[in-house]
């Protein structure tokens, strides 16, 4: 049975998988304080569809309490340990079914695992909340072995932690034109996937949302990286096959175990 993935714009994908909709990091907003979306038109309601939902860290474009709203009653939810606590909203949406993960723990999903692994990322809420809860990456397994790597930089033990996978959905970008600490771009992005050696790779986390009036100013540090992560991957991981994927597009893959 082929895997399906969907990616909606920034860190939003749908992984269907062994008739399963997981989705990941849901941002449905035309605006996020000063960021704006600026490419790819907003995702449909058909989007919001999904039997489990994964959130990898506090960071409001990737855990936003709007958008998680309007997921369908008893919808599961993941997030990363200790963020209930942190965000008051997540209390507030009692339609959910909300469960904490932290690294190297596992639930399943029907007939999926899904277990969380490390990312190196600030898991805390901005701007400098006082609870702290892990960035978290997942490994989705069934019919394929997924990993979505939310938000992360490179770290010594990701081939170990993260183990083998079929697809990797790793973070090229972000909505400013430099990464700090704990990001990957599409250089690093690269190095990762050399490490992880997956059969197959969409790049996400770009060309999305950027700040107010920078497309204006440099437009192509926004949509550059998707390219450039093709580019590179081809130089440390030629066998990977990397499919770059607009935004609403999907790709179906084929999985031999």
């Amino acid at each position: 049975m082929p895997v399906e993935i969907t990616w909606w714009g920034h860190a939003t994908c749908t992984v269907e998988d062994s008739d399963v909709r997981v989705l990941t990091d849901p941002l449905f907003a035309r605006r996020l304080a000063h960021l704006r979306r600026r490419r790819g038109a907003l995702p449909p309601p058909a989007a919001r569809r999904a039997d489990v939902v994964l959130v990898s860290h506090l960071h409001a474009d990737h855990l936003h309490v709007p958008s998680l709203a309007g997921l369908a009653p008893g919808t599961r939810l993941l997030v990363p340990r200790g963020a209930p606590r942190a965000i008051p909203g997540l209390r507030r949406l009692p339609h959910l079914e909300v469960g904490e993960m932290a690294p190297g723990e596992e639930t399943t999903v029907g007939p999926l695992t899904v277990r969380a692994v490390s990312a190196r990322h600030d898991g805390r809420r901005l701007p400098l909340g006082p609870h702290r809860a892990p960035a978290l990456g997942y490994v989705v397994e069934g019919e394929a072995r997924t990993y979505f790597a939310g938000d992360t930089g490179l770290f010594d033990s990701m081939a170990a932690e993260v183990g083998p996978v079929d697809v990797a959905l790793l973070p090229v970008g972000g909505w400013g034109p430099h990464l700090g600490e704990g990001h990957l771009d599409a250089g690093r992005a690269a190095q990762a996937l050399a490490r992880l050696a997956p059969r197959s790779a969409v790049p996400v986390h770009y060309g999305t949302y950027w700040p107010i009036g920078m497309d204006a100013v440099r437009p192509h540090e926004f949509h550059a990286p998707g390219e450039e992560f093709v580019r590179l991957a081809a130089e440390h991981a030629p066998g990977v096959a990397v499919h770059r994927l607009g935004h609403g597009e999907s790709v179906r893959l084929e999985v031999a175990r």
